[in-house]
């Protein structure tokens, strides 16, 4: 009798417990869902005024809800900017320095982390320090830099600059991840006769490829936000980037606001598809991380 009083309980227990976690978990997911909507007001506003007329806006500003679909400001900025060219540019830039971005990051944390190089904190703390530098400090060793080298205004000097910019949080990150890999692992792979390239390519690489995917994601999406050093460095219309292209015609032709929101809604638009395409594998990556 005894026994069965205690078995009962038990579920009893869980079930309460289970209820308990389950209120907790509520509270959390409104709170986090309120300040979603929170942040997704900007965008909402955008999305408004996109789609409104010169005069609307003006009559009613920006918080009213557009009398008529208004779509000419969409088509002004895609044939003023030359949207598709800016967008090839953005997406030539944004992809090389992710992939090149992870592979210097990879190389140097497996020097790091791994090899045991002499200084190995002091250097992860420079890489470190170096993240941590604003770009206005940068920008003018870079801009004079690249004029005694003759990169100025290509899209090869922008390419190096944030190849080297990402790659030292990269370095950073990952040198702090291979610190702790297992040695046992790296032994058994030398006792096997693997070299240096093989232990990289073969161990430790399908080790750290999530963390690697979500670096790719962060750099791509970093790197196609930026704006003050493609502005300085890219001065032809036929190199610049999509958010120097926005800005320069909002400045230059002195665009109406519901033109400039079409032009930011359509520039906005890429670097969410490519968010929403590798979410899983953010997420995966994230996941995997944890785990370990």
């Amino acid at each position: 009798m005894a026994v069965t009083l205690v078995t009962d309980r038990v579920p009893r227990r869980r079930v309460r417990d289970r209820h308990h976690r389950g209120a907790s978990r509520w509270v959390v997911l409104a709170l986090v869902s309120l300040a979603a909507l929170v942040m997704l007001v900007p965008f909402v506003f955008m999305l408004l005024n996109a789609f409104k007329s010169p005069g609307d806006y003006s009559a009613s500003g920006p918080l009213s809800w557009p009398t008529e679909f208004y779509t000419k400001g969409l088509t002004t900025y895609w044939t003023e900017v030359d949207f598709p060219l800016k967008f090839w540019n953005s997406l030539l830039i944004s992809g090389s320095v992710a992939v090149l971005a992870v592979a210097l990051s990879l190389f140097n944390a497996y020097a790091l982390g791994i090899g045991r190089v002499r200084g190995r904190l002091w250097i992860v703390g420079l890489f470190l320090l170096a993240n941590m530098m604003p770009q206005e400090a940068l920008i003018y060793p870079l801009y004079y830099a690249a004029k005694e080298i003759g990169l100025y205004n290509t899209q090869l000097s922008v390419i190096i600059i944030f190849t080297v910019v990402q790659s030292a949080f990269g370095t950073y990150l990952l040198a702090s991840v291979l610190g702790t890999f297992p040695r046992s692992v790296l032994e058994a792979a030398a006792l096997d006769g693997a070299g240096k390239w093989t232990v990289l390519r073969r161990v430790v690489f399908p080790n750290v490829r999530p963390t690697l995917a979500v670096l790719l994601i962060f750099f791509f999406i970093w790197t196609w936000n930026e704006f003050l050093i493609p502005l300085v460095m890219l001065i032809d219309n036929s190199t610049q980037t999509i958010p120097v292209a926005l800005a320069s015609l909002q400045g230059d032709r002195l665009m109406d606001a519901p033109t400039t929101n079409a032009g930011a809604l359509i520039s906005l638009v890429p670097a969410v598809l490519f968010f929403i395409i590798f979410q899983r594998t953010l997420s995966r990556g994230i996941t995997a991380g944890a785990e370990k």
